[in-house]
């Protein structure tokens, strides 16, 4: 269900709230960058946790809860890179490495991660003098 009074202004458009999304709907299946908030009920916390991994795309997730600690277990089953709790999943830290999951990245950037990622550790070694074994 789109909200009355949707107001779009040359290249504008005001946050928008989506009702009752249904998978047959484009903007279930893609990633939205626009001001959009999609709204899809559940019955139980499993079904919404099969609803968030739904997806060919992982970037962000956010879960909402007054239950800390429910709502951590239900992050850690999410499928993406980000996963913020009772936030909005645009935050993003420097010191934190940024990327996502399926079809949503490869790999992590930023901070130490950028090393680990974009890089393959090897070991040479050089031998210059003979060397004794012990058989």
């Amino acid at each position: 269900d789109l909200p009355l009074g949707i107001h779009i202004e040359d290249t504008t458009m005001q946050p928008t709230l989506v009702l009752n999304i249904k998978p047959d709907m484009l903007l279930y299946r893609e990633e939205s960058f626009g001001p959009v908030c999609t709204v899809q009920r559940f019955s139980s916390i499993e079904e919404g946790i099969a609803l968030a991994n739904d997806s060919e795309f992982g970037l962000s997730s956010a879960v909402f809860s007054q239950n800390i600690s429910q709502a951590l277990e239900v992050a850690k089953q999410i499928d993406s890179g980000i996963c913020h709790i009772n936030g909005a999943t645009v935050h993003d830290e420097a010191q934190m490495p940024f990327g996502g999951t399926k079809s949503s990245g490869y790999g992590r950037f930023g901070s130490k991660a950028s090393i680990a990622e974009f890089t393959e550790l090897r070991w040479i070694t050089i031998q210059t003098q003979s060397r004794h074994y012990p058989i």
